[in-house]
């Protein structure tokens, strides 16, 4: 079962959590289960930052958290924030495709 987790957090330095990703995807590179990630943030509230992470499975997620790098991501990304980190953890249910729009 597709797998979701949701990590909510309010930072000023948005860039350095950026570059954190980058080099821990270069370190993680052929080991990390990570399937897909994506960074917003709150339009407005712009120091909300919010990540939402893709995995095959529970276990899989489970699997990347074990990472020695993982480990020192959440270290590093939460000494950026403002605040504790809020962790969602979702089970996909049921999944549906966006649908296209064609202009007339």
């Amino acid at each position: 079962m597709t797998f979701i987790q949701i990590v909510e957090m309010r930072s000023r330095n948005i860039d350095e959590l950026r570059a954190l990703y980058e080099r821990w995807e270069q370190a993680t590179e052929g080991t990390a289960t990570l399937r897909r990630s994506i960074l917003t943030q709150n339009r407005n509230d712009p120091h909300q930052v919010t990540i939402i992470a893709f995995f095959d499975s529970y276990e899989a997620a489970m699997q990347n958290s074990r990472l020695p790098e993982t480990t020192a991501l959440a270290g590093k990304a939460a000494a950026l924030a403002e605040g504790p980190l809020a962790f969602h953890d979702l089970d996909v249910l049921d999944e549906h495709p966006g649908t296209t729009r064609v202009s007339p």
